[in-house]
């Protein structure tokens, strides 16, 4: 079963503990991005799911204030699809993605191998020996994996070094980039 826009934009208002996430996550969070500098205009973000085909091509960012509806499309795009599960992410993630698609000049579209992912998903991973770490960021909306057709994996990877304030995995036989907010720190796989 998927969640609707509507039905996601529902359990927020519904949610106190969403809602606070939603509506104070913006403001919260926009001071602390050091990685990107401050501008006018937009941040875009066109999305899909590997695993859902579900798309998201939204206008997070504009004139200095984050769009809450925007941010619910990433937010519901970016769930747990095992469990169904919805969680705020850390808009540090999106601005760091969105600054390396302005390093690699691109708008192509960002496949999400995964982003937000329950702590009952990550312990069946984790068991089932896909290299998952016990306290992975991903459960809390801090981590994601992806790649963008056409481009080059190790170009990806440099330009999410020079991008990211946080972690950076390099999966090459996988075919895709880890990102995280957690500490600084560098890995192959």
């Amino acid at each position: 079963m998927s969640l609707s826009r509507r039905q996601f934009l529902q359990w927020a208002s519904s949610a106190p503990l969403a809602s606070q996430l939603l509506l104070t996550a913006p403001h919260a969070l926009a001071a602390q991005t050091p990685a990107i500098a401050p501008e006018q205009g937009q941040r875009q973000l066109k999305l899909r799911s590997l695993h859902t085909g579900e798309t998201a091509n939204v206008t997070y960012w504009e004139q200095g204030e984050y769009a809450i509806d925007a941010l619910a499309d990433i937010f519901l795009l970016m769930r747990d699809h095992r469990e169904n599960s919805i969680a705020a992410i850390d808009i540090q993630l999106l601005d760091q993605l969105h600054a390396i698609q302005q390093k690699l000049n691109s708008s192509k579209e960002i496949l999400l191998v995964s982003g937000y992912r329950s702590p009952q998903t990550n312990a069946k991973l984790r068991a089932a020996g896909t290299g998952v770490a016990k306290h992975s960021l991903h459960m809390r909306g801090k981590a994601m994996d992806f790649r963008i057709p056409g481009v080059n994996l190790r170009q990806l990877h440099k330009a999410t070094l020079a991008s990211t304030i946080g972690g950076v995995g390099y999966y090459g036989r996988s075919g895709y980039i880890h990102m995280d907010t957690g500490r600084k720190r560098r890995w192959h796989l």
